[in-house]
């Protein structure tokens, strides 16, 4: 006897656990049983699991009888025809969903020719064991398993072209660029996707060279003749918006440039870009503190009485202004309503974005790296037959990441350009590096990809061949203009007087235990000095009670309150952090007494 159990409750026991189990997968092949339902006989617990849960992950699969599939060469006829289409072949039991559980006692075949009297299913493509940015990458079963993942991950950074109708939309924090391009080197997917009409990379030449140990530690260089013909060159838009909020008894925010009797008004020289309306006008240059929308708002707190006579004066200053280190052009001003009925004015700025040092690029393999250097055309290494590579590819990452399917793009990259087609790199299913190889041969160049290039500088040929060939690169949204970020005296938090947090708020850098050990290691230990007292105060101390005494500025007095006089009061240099550490020891009712002593 046989427990049975419906999405873990138990329902009955049964006797023939194998053959209830047989008939309901016939029952269900059959279309007799809704195919959302799957079953599982463990025969190590003697029990039966049907499944009909929600949230379950499914994947399809054809059915394998008497070592053949039930797909045939006809059923793939019908379908490219589209007499026969997905919904047919689960209704006629050619193929089915199965789950976690239900693949526990399924034998599946990868490919027909691997397919055995045992096997129960046949996989509808190798590919369906990657996910759909996995499936992009071209030769992927070449690649080392973690490598092969973070090229499906970088590939979703990717500046591209990621909506045909942006220039009617208002999203935060995107890139464009100019010139996107679709791939030399394809693989099923990119059909599948219709990547033509979203690319996100470029063509590049790329050598696997050494350039005066600038592309060390995963760097690469970067031609910059390539930049100035419009590589990877993109634009960054982010809106700016402010709407006119209500507020309890009849208040509202006003849109407007702001008159000089509102309690914090900036400068003339802040609001000179708006129009009559408040708004900045299309096509305005703009950077950080210029106010991009003016805007004027009630006072925050008020009392009972103060409700009544409001005068202008009372209402305070709430522009929106661009924030510490942004720049860009105005691009598009749209004046619209909310849900609520409230004026809502949006605002896009635009930014063009040439590559620069300290840039991310990667190419699809996981093989990413920064910009260290921007080389003239006229100093890159160039090939026996005029071309300049346009980006130098270090060789140290490529021995221990073992991203073979990187050095096979290269070369597959190389064929389709000079064969003015593309190559197929499907995973598990590519053409075969050997026919690639032999092709290239054929066009006059080394079967192994590699040539004889010359230092730009000397006009001499380099003692060893050089690896080069055409690959996809990416640039990724990581830029340097977006991080860049430095301070030296700037606003501090109310309560513990330390720097603030944030690039935004013109934060400052923190310096931690591990970098602190870096100084003194460097013999530059007085440096700590200066860089740990970012919240330094003097403090009156009493001698007596150990309590932190009272500064009386107008008769230029220290007196301790508990005290009183007649004790002796020093003033101790502390962190404004410690001295509110004893502030809350003292709220908690615990005296902290401060023993002091003499320096020497």
């Amino acid at each position: 006897m046989a427990d049975v159990f419906i999405d873990s409750k138990f329902i009955g026991t049964i006797k023939d656990p194998k053959e209830f189990t047989a008939n309901l997968l016939a029952e269900r092949r059959l279309g007799k049983i809704s195919h959302d339902l799957n079953v599982m006989y463990d025969e190590t617990i003697d029990g039966v699991f049907l499944e009909t849960s929600k949230g379950r992950s499914v994947r399809p699969l054809v059915i394998v009888k008497n070592g053949k599939p039930l797909l045939t060469e006809e059923h793939i006829k019908q379908l490219d025809a589209g007499t026969l289409h997905w919904n047919d072949l689960i209704k006629n039991g050619i193929v089915e969903f199965l789950d976690s559980a239900e693949e526990e006692s399924a034998l599946v075949a990868i490919e027909e020719s691997d397919i055995t009297p045992e096997h129960t299913h046949l996989e509808i493509s190798p590919l369906d064991i990657v996910s759909v940015t996995t499936a992009l990458v071209p030769f992927g079963n070449f690649n080392q398993g973690v490598r092969l993942t973070q090229g499906s991950k970088n590939q979703k950074q990717a500046v591209g072209f990621y909506a045909s109708n942006y220039f009617m939309r208002m999203d935060m924090d995107v890139n464009l660029l100019h010139y996107p391009q679709r791939p030399i080197v394809t693989s099923l997917m990119y059909d599948v996707l219709e990547y033509d009409k979203h690319p996100c990379g470029m063509n590049v030449t790329l050598a696997i060279m050494a350039y005066k140990g600038y592309n060390m530690e995963d760097a690469v260089v970067i031609n910059g003749g390539s930049i100035d013909r419009g590589l990877a060159r993109s634009t960054y838009y982010r809106p700016v918006e402010a709407e006119e909020l209500r507020y309890s008894g009849g208040l509202m925010d006003e849109i407007v440039i702001p008159d000089k009797d509102v309690r914090g008004y900036r400068s003339e020289h802040d609001y000179r870009l708006l129009e009559p309306d408040g708004l900045i006008s299309p096509e305005a240059r703009v950077a950080e503190g210029d106010v991009v929308i003016g805007k004027t708002s009630p006072p925050r707190f008020l009392s009972g009485t103060d409700e009544y006579n409001l005068s202008m004066n009372y209402r305070r200053e709430s522009s929106m202004s661009l924030k510490h280190g942004e720049r860009g052009i105005v691009d598009f001003v749209m004046m619209t309503e909310n849900e609520e009925g409230n004026k809502l004015v949006q605002v896009r700025l635009r930014d063009n974005r040439i590559p620069e040092i300290g840039d991310k690029f990667v190419s699809r393999h996981g093989q990413k790296g920064v910009i260290s250097i921007v080389v003239p055309a006229g100093d890159m290494p160039f090939t026996a037959s005029g071309i300049v590579p346009d980006i130098l590819f270090s060789p140290h990452g490529i021995p221990s990441r073992m991203t073979v399917s990187h050095l096979i793009e290269l070369v597959g990259g190389k064929v389709g350009a000079l064969g003015g087609r593309q190559i197929d790199g499907t995973l598990f299913n590519s053409e075969s590096e050997r026919d690639i190889r032999e092709e290239l041969a054929v066009y006059g160049f080394r079967e192994d990809g590699s040539e004889t290039m010359y230092n730009g500088e000397t006009g001499e040929a380099f003692a060893v061949r050089i690896f080069v060939g055409n690959m996809y690169y990416q640039r990724l949204k990581h830029m340097v203009a977006n991080k860049v970020h430095s301070r030296a005296r700037g606003p501090i938090q109310l309560l513990t007087r330390q720097p603030t947090e944030g690039k935004a708020k013109e934060g400052g850098l923190r310096l931690g235990e591990m970098e602190k050990d870096t100084f003194v290691a460097h013999g530059a230990s007085l440096l700590l000095k200066e860089r740990f007292d970012s919240d330094k105060t003097v403090i009156p101390v009493c001698e007596n009670c150990g309590l932190v005494a009272v500064y009386d500025s107008r008769k230029n007095l220290s007196y301790c309150p508990v005290c009183k006089e007649n004790v002796e009061i020093n003033n101790i240099e502390m962190s404004y952090a410690f001295k509110l550490f004893l502030d809350e020891l003292k709220s908690l009712t615990v005296y902290p007494k401060l023993k002091l002593k003499g320096k020497y």
